[in-house]
């Protein structure tokens, strides 16, 4: 499966579950931590999205058109 986005706050994971959903592209979600912050680096958890390789361009035009910006390839 292809990581298509890392949501830091719930409210964003939220959104993104519901344009995925709606436009009926399958992906899973799990939790896992990143390193976050520029001056205190630190271990965080976010909501890691996934979907499908044959999916993967789909789901990132659907996350553009809803404003979300794009992990690189």
């Amino acid at each position: 499966m292809d990581l298509v986005y890392i949501a830091k706050k719930l409210k964003e994971a939220l959104l993104l579950e519901s344009a995925l959903t709606d436009s009926g592209v399958e992906y899973a979600v799990e939790t896992d931590k990143y390193s976050g912050g520029v001056i205190f680096r630190s271990e965080r958890v976010g909501a890691f999205f996934y979907v499908l390789p044959e999916a993967a361009e789909q789901a990132r035009a659907i996350m553009q058109q809803h404003g979300f910006r794009l992990i690189a390839e």
